[in-house]
């Protein structure tokens, strides 16, 4: 099939109007995005102990020619904010690598060396931020970690800044409380699903380009190095709370079930520095993500972001968060804070408003609009997340996934669905013919969604495919949330150039599941027991971790897996194994047999528990499909 296509005149119409309805534009972001710059790395190219690329911003040069009509002139104007790298100082004491990943990488200024908040995804870029520091800064260790909240692009780079030497000395890694459990929760134990959701949500698939990738809104892009969990060794559960680390001063304010369900802002007396963590960015953020997650509480995002201005807003003379750029005086930074405060609380309390009034998920986001005061800041723009889908986040919050219409309540799966639609427009011929009406009319919504039934009731009707592509690329083109662009357009490509099928699963990294504590292993392996191949069986074990000294009881009854730590099945058998060893069984890594035979997995009484465990395990196939059945 072929590649990228042109922006159609209903298109280019489409961008005329969004231009025409920007807000005024005055310098300012581009002022505070520059200001405090040290220096840099060329292009932020970061390459990985292979001599390949996991981080650059060569690719994303195009960004100096004027916006072309195949993006959204308001996504261009952030994706070259988003443009500027290397490392800014925020105020002496206090600096910033941005756009080395997704996320900002903070160094602050300690007696001895620097503390660092939130280390990007993965190794490589972390490393590379420190060394920049380094050479800028001076030759000086790290002295402690924080981890904002629980979202892999503020920890998943941890071993980029820390050796394992520092880990094994228990160098401090301060969260807040809940974290680990949150980040196995949405990294590990939904992670295939939300993982591979993610290479359509941040455009990881898409060539680099006006007709492909230009920003993800919350950043550029993300990086592709190593990732790794490392539990925190303190966690933060009060607000108000202090420590200091290396002579620095730090007051914290926990904010659970915000922008992440472990989180939390703080604030830096000595350097009159606020930082937000993710709470607060410059743009609407996402109440529900895309890739999936749970649905945040507007409700507490809202109230969380007003305690701030109480708790810290006197004190303030300068902003940073874990993305974008900083906001320099306390006016500025608090108008910021309420207009952010006000922005997520306007959502929720309209979007129930109008649940009320009995309008469905559907209809509140068609009449969703944002307070003449709110729409005229840049830094309310949905660049990441949009008021259609977080108006239908706070309704699915409080009502469900249900609408009410009994209609609703059990619908056809999407293949059946669509053999009976083909057949009630009288056949992929007639169906095609309107469809290509509409699309030549700029219907490109209406498209999407007659030609899907067609793709799912025969997804090797090309024509379809390429109609439906045609549709997707003309919406991502109009997308002002880089996460929608990154959508419609990751679709259209694998409509045009179908990923072909494996007959074994083609798996994820498992760098997180390697540095999960034992409990938490056991737990992620629950969601891998396939229940019909259990069936009626019930097994039991107990399982000790060579490396951790740990024991549990391990069993299956009624397909479902049980763990339960320090106690004993008696008259069971003991399989003892380092959990990197059982992580290695569970991928295929290695087999049963041929671990026993390296001694690296031991059995006191029979390993045939185990054995059949493991044959109930699922592998994930990371590359399923979206766009088609």
């Amino acid at each position: 099939m072929s590649g990228p296509k042109d922006a159609t005149e209903a298109t280019r119409a489409a961008q005329a109007a969004v231009l025409a309805s920007l807000p005024a534009e005055t310098g300012q972001d581009a002022e505070d995005v520059a200001r405090g710059f040290i220096g840099t790395i060329p292009d932020a190219t970061v390459l990985n102990a292979e001599g390949r690329p996991v981080w650059s911003m060569q690719p994303f040069g195009f960004l100096a020619e004027a916006c072309p009509d195949t993006v959204n002139p308001s996504l261009w104007r952030q994706a070259r904010l988003n443009a500027a790298h290397g490392l800014y100082e925020v105020t002496p004491g206090v600096y910033q690598v941005r756009n080395f990943d997704l996320s900002n990488i903070t160094f602050i200024e300690g007696d001895t060396g620097y503390l660092v908040i939130d280390p990007l995804i993965s190794a490589e870029p972390a490393a590379a931020a420190l060394a920049l520091m380094r050479k800028h800064r001076g030759d000086k260790p790290v002295t402690g970690v924080i981890y904002t909240h629980s979202h892999v692009d503020h920890y998943g780079g941890i071993k980029g800044v820390l050796s394992d030497e520092d880990i094994a000395k228990g160098l401090q890694i301060i969260a807040p409380e809940g974290f680990l459990e949150e980040a196995v929760s949405e990294n590990v134990v939904a992670g295939n699903a939300m993982a591979r959701r993610a290479t359509y949500m941040y455009g990881s698939l898409l060539p680099r380009g006006p007709k492909g990738h230009v920003d993800a809104g919350l950043g550029k892009a993300v990086s592709l190095g190593q990732v790794s969990l490392v539990p925190p060794t303190r966690s933060i559960g009060r607000t108000g709370e202090r420590m200091t680390i290396d002579g620095v001063e730090i007051i914290f304010q926990v904010t659970p079930g915000t922008e992440a369900p472990a989180e939390m802002n703080f604030f830096f007396p000595q350097f009159k520095a606020l930082c937000m963590a993710e709470n607060c960015s410059c743009h609407l953020h996402n109440i529900y993500t895309p890739r999936g997650a749970q649905v945040r509480d507007a409700r507490a995002w809202s109230h969380y972001i007003g305690e701030s201005i109480d708790l810290f807003a006197a004190d303030t003379e300068v902003l940073f968060a874990s993305h974008h750029w900083p906001r320099w005086g306390q006016g500025r930074a608090v108008d910021f804070l309420r207009k952010q405060r006000d922005l997520y609380k306007y959502i929720h309390d309209q979007t129930l408003r109008l649940a009320n009034h009995g309008l469905t998920p559907l209809e509140i986001a068609e009449e969703m609009a944002l307070p003449p005061t709110l729409a005229a800041e840049w830094y309310t723009r949905g660049y990441y997340g949009t008021l259609s889908h977080n108006a239908k986040a706070v309704y699915q919050r409080y009502l469900g996934w249900f609408d009410g219409n009994p209609a609703n309540l059990h619908r056809l799966p999407p293949e059946e669905a669509g053999r009976r639609y083909v057949d009630l427009a009288g056949g992929p011929d007639a169906l095609m013919a309107k469809a290509r009406e509409a699309f030549d009319r700029g219907e490109y919504r209406w498209v999407a969604e007659i030609v899907n039934h067609l793709v799912f009731a025969d997804p090797a009707n090309a024509d379809a495919r390429a109609l439906q592509a045609d549709a997707l690329e003309q919406m991502g083109y109009q997308a002002e949330s880089g996460p929608w662009r990154a959508f419609y357009l990751t679709g259209a490509q694998e409509l045009r150039n179908p990923m072909p099928a494996s007959p074994t699963p083609r798996q994820g990294a498992a760098g997180q599941l390697r540095g999960l504590p034992a409990e938490r292993l056991l737990e992620s392996l629950s969601v891998r027991l396939n229940g019909p191949k259990a069936g009626a069986e019930a097994i039991g074990f107990n399982l000790a971790f060579s490396d951790t000294g740990e024991r549990f009881a391990v069993s299956v009854e009624n397909a479902v897996l049980h763990h339960a730590q320090a106690k004993t099945l008696p008259g069971a058998p003991t399989v003892t194994l380092s959990r990197n060893e059982l992580v290695r069984l569970v991928i295929g890594e290695t087999s049963l047999e041929a671990s026993l035979a390296a001694g690296e997995t031991t059995a006191e009484g029979s390993a045939e528990p185990l054995e059949k465990l493991l044959s109930w395990l699922d592998r994930f196939d990371f590359w399923f499909q979206i766009v088609m059945p």
